[in-house]
This record gives structure tokens, sequence and C-alpha cells, in this order.
């Protein structure tokens, strides 16, 4: 897992082909706003966080967020211990998010 800033996470999701979005919030924290294109597993879900995550493709790198980046360093850490090459979490979260956001209207 690689922390990265606001910035950096945005400038290197840009660039990057082979990047997935993972919003690993509750529904209800969603429901406020995402990141377009995130795909959303809710890490509460536990075991099933788990099935989801072991459907995703392990060559792609994975862009992770949460509210503020502590959920999200821990699902990182899940994909690296399942194998996933490439995870990096948002610091600071979405509270933080400058970037696109949708279903916030």
């Amino acid at each position: 897992m690689k922390e990265l800033s606001q910035e950096e996470w945005r400038d290197q999701l840009q660039k990057d082909k082979d990047a997935v979005i993972l919003d690993v919030r509750t529904e209800e924290e969603i429901e406020e706003g995402f990141i377009p294109g995130a795909k959303k597993i809710d890490i509460y879900k536990g075991q099933g966080f788990i099935d989801e995550v072991e459907k995703l493709d392990k060559s792609k790198n994975y862009y992770i967020y949460c509210r503020s980046g502590k959920r999200s360093a821990q699902a990182c850490s899940i994909l690296d211990q399942k194998s996933f090459q490439n995870t990096y979490n948002l610091e600071g979260g979405f509270m933080e998010w400058e970037g696109d956001v949708e279903g916030d209207e």
C-alpha cells in the first residue's frame, strides 16, 4: 500500500489506464456523494467485503478511499494480503476530496 496525498492520488489516477477506484464506505455515506466511476464495496460487510474483493482483477491498480482514510488503509492491507500488487490509499479520505463528485445533488 502507498499513502498518497489528495493531489498525488488524483494525478496518478488520471494517468493510470489500469486504475480502479474503490469506495469502502457505507451506503449512507455514499448517498452524500462519491468519486465518479468508483466501485462500491462496504468494508463493514466483513466476509461479504472479502468475498467481493476476491472477485476483483489482481492485475489492476486499486485507488481506495473512505471517509477519512482509516478504513481505506485497512482495505489496502486486506487487498495486499490477497496478493494485489498495487493499492493506493487516499490520505484524508473523501472529507478532504476536492475533485469531481457524483450523487450529491
